[in-house]
């Protein structure tokens, strides 16, 4: 990833929030030797879904490409040359120091506690799970379709905060477990989260307003649910959101826009999407009139 005139280099914004901001990039280089001395603004971190490019540190060069996850920390000089023609084209994610700081809490509390958080290495491993992760949240940024920034949010973290720990890993750091608090402690945080969403099923929540409204942090919050609930915040949430929609069509809800917008989700075609893949059946199939269908519905999940 490069930007200098040398190096023709688009981005695209795709996310941008106060917790994450997510930049498609595609550059047009063809092979060339290293460019000049650059550096970013911000840390990053950078998937590639094409291509590759090398970057020249000191003496260092290392290779990204598809397998690789490559970090950017701020300030670090480095020059860029291309291996191939073809250029190359990913993901950029970077993140505000606050969040920065919770990430790099678990790989190594000494490098959080630095008053500008930096990262300890310059590449990590992309596992097959972090692979399907990146692509399939950029091919549902790219569709232009309504999504929820909670989703975006707690996908983006999630993947950074696997991509750092797998780096962490392979360079030998060991990875401590979150400090901060007692286990009952994060149990009646994970039990008030739960309250708080139950009571706020048709908000347009974000994990800022999530975290802020239990007194916590995006990043230990989305942790420490997933930990002690077995799910994931945004799973948590569809469902309490695909139960309720269940229950309001049994009760003979007719106008699915209205019931879709009422229970928090962006449009018919989010919740349609939602329900198919939760109950296997288009709520449109459960509407009045359909107590057959939800009787097949109700002994399908019971099996």
């Amino acid at each position: 990833m490069s930007s200098p005139a040398d190096f023709p280099v688009r981005f695209t914004p795709l996310y941008d929030s106060p917790l994450v901001a997510i930049h498609d990039y595609v550059c047009s280089a063809c092979r060339a030797g290293a460019g000049p001395e650059e550096g970013s603004d911000h840390t990053t971190l950078v998937l590639l879904r094409h291509g590759a490019f090398c970057r020249h540190v000191g003496r260092r060069r290392l290779t990204a490409d598809v397998n690789q996850v490559a970090f950017f920390p701020a300030g670090a000089a480095y020059r860029v040359s291309h291996p191939a023609d073809g250029g190359d084209r990913g993901t950029v994610f970077r993140f505000p120091p606050r969040i920065l700081r919770e990430l790099l809490q678990e790989v190594d509390p000494a490098l959080a506690d630095q008053a500008e958080p930096a990262l300890p290495f310059l590449q990590g491993p992309c596992a097959s799970d972090l692979f399907w992760t990146h692509r399939d949240l950029v091919r549902r940024l790219e569709s232009g379709a309504p999504l929820e920034p909670f989703w975006v949010e707690v996908t983006g973290l999630q993947l950074a905060a696997d991509a750092l720990g797998a780096a962490a890993e392979v360079q030998g750091r060991p990875t401590p477990r979150l400090r901060t608090g007692t286990r009952e402690e994060h149990a009646d945080l994970t039990e008030a989260t739960k309250a708080h969403l139950a009571t706020h099923l048709g908000d347009r929540l974000t994990l800022d307003d999530l975290a802020q409204a239990v007194h916590s942090s995006p990043f230990h919050l989305a942790r420490l649910f997933q930990r002690h609930a077995g799910t994931s915040l945004h799973r948590y949430l569809t469902v309490l959101r695909l139960r309720a929609a269940l229950e309001r069509l049994e009760q003979g809800a007719e106008d699915l826009t209205a019931l879709a917008l009422d229970l928090g989700f962006s449009s018919h075609s989010h919740f349609t999407d939602a329900f198919r893949r939760e109950f296997g059946c288009p709520p449109s199939d459960l509407r009045k009139g359909s107590a057959r269908r939800l009787r097949e519905l109700r002994k399908n999940l019971e099996v």
